[in-house]
């Protein structure tokens, strides 16, 4: 099989660069925004070589995974471009559930850092930008921005999925879809995922259209209206995650009714202590 565009994301002008392996797709495409490109690029591979998540860390990508890296070319200040990353989120869990309906159905998976109906035992999403299965993470998603100069300002949205594989020894539980039973391709998942993305970046409109995106982001969010600890750099913020609000910021409130907004943080589930660790 190989990588394709569905008419959906064909007929909005959507492009394809398409490898089998390479160092890292987010680089990748960043590197054709230098050089000129007009964005509304994805740029995949089913491996990498030197990928990367949030804050520098390695992003293992072996043979059989997704690494999807979609290019935009804005015009958004960054609290609006930030948004992209709940749309990016909120397509990956729809061309999931599209390719592989079974997802609703699957069992916490043992040792997961998850607390809850809407974090254990199904598809959920977790703030900011994880996909969970299980409780156990399934998918990252990153986005990097750069001022191109000119008005033209690069936005890269890196999309991460254990289709195949799920790495091990790290501090968190991992999973795949093969782990949970599931035939499905990388190719499969791309697929749906740019037919997913079009429509639903359709819907948040540049932006106007957060609100809508907001909310149903909310439906699937893991851990909604449970306690929850996140890491803010050297502080450790607790409470019941609320909601999310208008920018997207994670919404705690504290046992004191002391409400926070956290635009950047690591959040868990149940147990304070494991943030601090």
């Amino acid at each position: 099989m190989a990588f394709i565009l569905g008419p959906r994301a064909r007929d909005a002008g959507y492009r394809l660069a398409a490898y089998e392996t390479i160092g890292s797709t987010n680089t990748e495409a960043m590197e054709r925004a230098r050089a000129g490109d007009a964005g509304d690029l994805w740029v995949v591979a089913r491996a990498q070589t030197a990928g990367r998540g949030r804050r520098g860390r390695a992003w293992e990508t072996p043979t059989g995974n997704l690494a999807a890296s979609l290019l935009k070319i804005v015009d958004l200040d960054p609290l609006a471009a930030a948004t992209l990353g709940f749309v990016a989120g909120l397509s990956l869990d729809e061309a999931l559930r599209r390719v592989a309906p079974a997802l609703d159905a699957r069992v916490l998976l043992d040792g997961a850092d998850g607390a809850g109906p809407s974090a254990g035992d199904r598809l959920a999403l977790k703030w900011p930008n994880d996909v969970l299965l299980g409780g156990a993470k399934l998918s990252g998603i990153m986005l990097e921005r750069e001022d191109l100069g000119h008005g033209r300002t690069a936005l890269v949205i890196g999309i991460g999925v254990n289709v195949a594989y799920s790495p091990e020894g790290l501090p968190y539980p991992a999973t795949s879809l093969r782990d949970v039973g599931l035939s499905v391709t990388a190719d499969d998942v791309f697929t749906a995922l740019a037919e997913a993305w079009t429509g639903i970046e359709a819907m948040w409109d540049g932006g106007r259209g957060f609100k809508d995106v907001r909310r149903a982001w909310l439906t699937r969010a893991a851990g909604l209206g449970g306690r929850v600890a996140v890491r803010v750099g050297g502080e450790v913020v607790e409470g019941t995650f609320e909601t999310l609000d208008e920018e997207g910021r994670l919404v705690v409130r504290a046992e004191n009714g002391t409400v926070k907004r956290i635009t950047a943080g690591e959040v868990h589930f149940g147990v304070a202590a494991t943030a601090r660790t």
